[in-house]
């Protein structure tokens, strides 16, 4: 059976440009903190991918700062309190939400953290316009702008300048470089608590010897993904996205799928089956040799309604039915056609079942 991967979302293949970068990175024993020539050369590396990130995302290379993905990245917002409150969209990404309680808004340097783009549906938001007193939130306002870009950047344009966002995160493996490595974007001019003690590395934001290997090949693929978006790479992604969903819906009365008329990523879609687990449909695909999911890779496998369908209007049965089918540059209009051939046989026996 020749599998067929379809979980972009997930993570995306490593890019042949990152892992050639990684590998010729491998020989470079100095340590990027030391002065002499070994070191400068390891520097070197570090700087060379920094720029390359700083290019994909519209900003300067010392707004970057490496971190281990855009969860570490994203504990930058811990450091508002007490001085303020974090607002969350009720649709950002768990990494997001993890660390905060939000049964009070207190006056002070309020932060508004938000995901671009929802991992689950694709569906992009757009941030509030900013005022006067600073950016909306229901009665609220806040005085600065966190964005989670993980899942968009690299395949929309998106710039951290024109976004008028203070913070960013975002991960190297969603863009086919490593896993382990991300950035966090700092808006030049704020002062942020370092992320880690320690050394001082990172000009003292994120202390610990950098990840060399990983970070050149998140530098490789940022180039590449730069370049996938000016040649237009991920049209083509729409494109195939489209069919996926025209042929099932085709074929299926009871299928909702989830943002068709919202702006979304032009590689996910996410439709709902009422009384079809997600986890049943995942399973069946599996076997059928196709790698899809349920949701968001962080929250796969644990129990409970998607809070993010639920937020979206869904109801428990509906959103408990849900499946992501996330594509990529390499995906074939073969391969969506033979998914789609592959779910809609199950779904038949499903109605079958459910008669």
């Amino acid at each position: 059976m020749v599998r067929v991967y379809l979980d972009w979302n997930a993570t995306a293949p490593l890019r042949p440009e990152a892992r050639e970068t990684m590998i010729a990175a491998m020989d470079v024993v100095g340590n990027p903190s030391s002065v002499h020539a070994e070191g400068r050369a390891a520097k070197a590396i570090v700087e060379r991918a920094r720029g390359q990130v700083a290019a994909l995302c519209g900003c300067k290379p010392g707004e970057v700062v490496f971190t281990s993905g855009a969860t570490e990245a994203a504990r930058v917002l811990s450091h508002v309190h007490p001085h303020g409150a974090v607002m969350v969209d009720e649709t950002a990404h768990d990494a997001v939400w993890a660390h905060f309680d939000l049964t009070h808004i207190e006056t002070g340097n309020n932060v508004l953290a938000m995901g671009l783009a929802n991992s689950e549906t694709g569906v992009i938001t757009t941030p509030p316009q900013k005022s006067d007193e600073g950016w909306p939130y229901g009665a609220y306002f806040a005085r600065s702008l966190f964005l989670d870009v993980t899942q968009a950047v690299g395949r929309i344009p998106w710039s951290f300048h024109w976004s008028g966002a203070d913070l960013a995160t975002l991960s190297a493996h969603k863009l086919g470089g490593p896993k382990g490595v991300g950035a966090l974007l700092v808006r030049d001019g704020l002062d942020i608590e370092p992320l880690q003690d320690g050394g001082g590395q990172e000009l003292g934001r994120r202390s610990g010897t950098e990840n060399v290997i990983g970070i050149a090949g998140f530098g490789a693929a940022a180039d590449a993904a730069m370049r996938d978006l000016n040649d237009g790479v991920w049209v083509q992604v729409e494109k195939l996205r489209n069919i996926l969903e025209s042929t099932l819906a085709a074929e299926t009365k009871e299928t909702i799928f989830v943002g068709i008329d919202a702006p979304r990523l032009p590689n996910t879609s996410c439709f709902a089956t009422p009384g079809w687990k997600g986890e049943t449909q995942v399973m069946q695909m599996d076997l059928a040799g196709f790698a899809v999911s349920s949701g968001s890779a962080c929250s796969s496998g644990k129990v409970k309604t998607p809070r993010v369908l639920t937020a979206m209007g869904l109801d428990a049965r509906t959103a408990e039915g849900a499946l992501r089918v996330s594509l990529g540059p390499t995906t074939t209009e073969d391969e969506v056609l033979r998914f789609s051939e592959a779910w809609l046989k199950h779904e038949k026996k499903f109605r079958q079942r459910a008669a």
